[in-house]
């Protein structure tokens, strides 16, 4: 790969395993879902089958010493994003190879049920370390109450989950995420000198504690906006991050308003795409946002359809959280760049955060060069938008 021309901070080196944690002097700033607290010096920043590594019941595992059993990895579902399939099983796949170490990931595929079930089978089949991405905290913490009790230490990988027991939570800064999100709208929007803009907000899934961070982020943004002209015409979640019911639910909008919207503050590509279908049916083109850096996202961008995304590195993410249950699978602490507070419980969970960062026309090609996605996959269609650019 390329060297990254994103701006994230030294996160990487942190998520390696053995790195003491660095420095004495906290600092904190509250959040809808946690409170976070980062370490001084530390940065803050497609299929659902079964995959498991060849190998006996006893590996090797980076760092010195012996692991054994398996880490069980369960994915939510391939609809709300395809980044779940495309990247994280891969970056996941690939560390857990290069560490020798057994594995076995899955993906839910949205159901709670057989998320539980999958979870069930992997614990009985030899797992002692479980990784999951919650479709909600109370089914997330059953998953690992009964995970404990049976001698399996958990991760929680891109959300936290709430009233849990994760050893560790591993994601990106997420109310940087929305602020992100917020600013890149009213970017957009000035940019196109819209006077007093109409603005629909089409949230994640209330049930995902991340979608409540994604929002403190852009209201904080956004708030005063509307308090001095700016008019938040609705403002609504979508079920499940289900990218169909996002288009409904948007078109319920666009019809009560009378057409007249200026900007769609979208949690993510998926629905901001929803959004765009609607918009394109009613013969409309203005600023959506969205987040993932998916390629259909940043093909909108290039196309003038979307504004902006948010690029998360989910290579670093999935890294770490590698790194973290294979320390997990050996006995040891995983290391951490600080800590966030369960607002649930008031328990301290040990956190790798990594910092998101905004994407626009103008650095679509970044995404490219820190090898995300491909030249040829974004600008297939799209070869003159690309040339433009300067993607190559």
């Amino acid at each position: 790969m390329r060297k990254s021309v994103i701006g994230f901070t030294a996160v990487a080196t942190a998520f390696t395993l053995g790195l003491a944690a660095c420095g004495s002097d906290n600092s904190s700033s509250s959040s809808g879902g946690a409170t976070t607290t980062t370490k001084a010096g530390a940065a803050t920043t497609a299929a659902s089958a079964t995959t498991a590594a060849g190998g006996g019941a006893t590996t090797a595992a980076a760092g010195g010493g012996a692991a054994t059993g398996k880490i069980g990895v369960i994915l939510p579902d391939s609809k709300s994003s395809v980044r779940w399939e495309t990247a994280d099983r891969k970056y996941l796949e690939d560390a857990f190879k290069a560490a020798g170490v057994q594995y076995d990931i899955q993906n839910a595929e949205g159901d709670k049920t057989k998320m539980a079930t999958i979870a069930d089978q992997m614990i009985t089949s030899g797992a002692k370390v479980l990784m999951i991405v919650n479709l909600d905290s109370p089914s997330g913490a059953a998953i690992e109450q009964k995970a404990a009790a049976a001698g399996v230490k958990t991760i929680d990988y891109d959300r936290l989950t709430l009233g849990g027991s994760a050893a560790v939570y591993v994601s990106f800064d997420n109310v940087k995420v929305g602020e992100l999100q917020g600013d890149g709208l009213i970017k957009c929007l000035t940019d196109k000198n819209v006077a007093n803009p109409k603005v629909v907000e089409l949230n994640g899934s209330p049930t995902d504690n991340n979608a409540t961070l994604f929002k403190q982020g852009y209201d904080s943004k956004l708030n005063p906006k509307y308090s001095s002209g700016w008019t938040k015409v609705d403002d609504q979640s979508v079920p499940d991050w289900d990218n169909q019911k996002g288009g409904q639910i948007f078109e319920q909008m666009l019809t009560k308003a009378n057409g007249k919207i200026d900007g769609v503050l979208a949690a993510n590509d998926g629905l901001g795409n929803a959004a765009i279908a609607v918009l394109k049916k009613n013969n409309l083109q203005l600023p959506v946002t969205g987040q993932d850096a998916t390629t259909q996202g940043l093909q909108n961008i290039l196309a003038g359809d979307q504004c902006m995304t948010v690029y998360k590195a989910v290579k670093k993410e999935a890294d770490a959280a590698s790194a973290a249950a294979i320390a997990l699978l050996k006995g040891q602490a995983p290391s951490s760049t600080g800590e966030v507070t369960d607002t649930q419980t008031q328990k301290k969970v040990a956190a790798i955060l990594a910092t998101p960062v905004a994407i626009f026309k103008a650095n679509v090609k970044d995404v490219v060069a820190d090898g995300y996605v491909t030249a040829a996959d974004l600008c297939k269609g799209f070869e003159a938008q690309c040339k433009e650019a300067g993607v190559s």
